[in-house]
């Protein structure tokens, strides 16, 4: 398709930045011209022939021009974001949702560490949802407390919880870190703030486009881990895991946490975003 061509060229031209469900231009560029097609996001290839009318293709420049002017993630021009080929709903209340504990999810790795007993998990910084109606997903038998600082936030959550009908096993709850949260749990999937001081600053405009709450971590990124490690244990079940991603911020939270026995996962971003920790792993440091 030509369309996707130039404006993808486009793209690469304005220097525009990626990550929030591409790495590249053309992924985008496709995203945005099937999108506003309202056709599914795997069928370039089937509709590459297809001649678009004149006022086609002026809706699809103009949604690529708002990309490149506005420098917003495409989900947000678009409402709409994809995790493991699930969809979901997603405006400037939430995080795009990226998480790779979304892999782990999908395909089992986390499922050793669990047990039969798992019957009660937590989505900690759930954002808009997704983690929450993932594991929801994956584990039919468990009921899932989705948790978030931010009531915007968790209305963009709610969104997500009744379009996937998940609402009578999914709970929403705001809550400043597990301060509204007693638990006990049997799992814990955490992706919170953990972008150093540095980080932040070098973030790219599409970055900064989401809510800072969701991602600044203080100095060393890890704030927020902090207070999460140590009040964890009294809110888990004695075999219970916590899941937590961390981004590339590993040296600061190896440095933060020099004692701490992690179980480093592999996604496709490599061994250094997402790790695991034990109950008694957390309450022995």
């Amino acid at each position: 398709m030509a369309l996707v061509e130039d404006l993808a060229a486009q793209l690469e031209a304005a220097e525009v930045s990626f990550g929030h469900g591409t790495t590249n231009a053309f992924d985008e560029a496709v995203w945005l011209v099937l999108w506003h097609l309202g056709l599914p996001l795997d069928e370039l290839d089937a509709h590459a022939e297809r001649e678009l009318q004149p006022h086609e293709q002026q809706a699809a420049r103009e949604l690529l021009h708002r990309r490149i002017a506005t420098r917003q993630p495409a989900a947000y021009l678009t409402r709409e974001a994809w995790l493991q080929g699930v969809p979901f709903y997603v405006d400037e209340r939430a995080i795009v949702p990226r998480s790779f504990i979304a892999e782990l999810l999908a395909d089992g790795s986390i499922d050793s560490w669990l047990s039969d007993q798992t019957r009660k998990v937590l989505d900690l910084c759930t954002g808009n949802g997704s983690l929450a109606v993932l594991a929801a997903m994956a584990y039919p038998d468990v009921r899932v407390d989705a948790a978030d600082i931010s009531p915007d936030a968790l209305a963009v959550a709610r969104i997500n919880v009744d379009k996937h009908g998940l609402a009578e096993r999914v709970r929403l709850v705001e809550s400043d870190g597990l301060a509204a949260l007693p638990g006990p749990y049997d799992l814990v999937l955490c992706n919170p703030p953990y972008v150093s001081a540095a980080g932040m600053a070098a973030l790219p405009r599409e970055y900064r486009a989401e809510p800072e709450l969701a991602l600044a971590g203080g100095h060393d990124g890890m704030d927020f881990i902090r207070t999460l490690l140590r009040d964890a244990p009294s809110r888990m079940s004695p075999e219970a895991v916590l899941v937590l991603e961390i981004g590339n911020e590993r040296a600061h939270f190896e440095a933060a946490f020099p004692r701490l026995e992690a179980v480093w996962l592999e996604t496709t971003a490599g061994v250094d975003q997402v790790l695991l920790l034990t109950r008694e792993a957390i309450a022995g440091t």
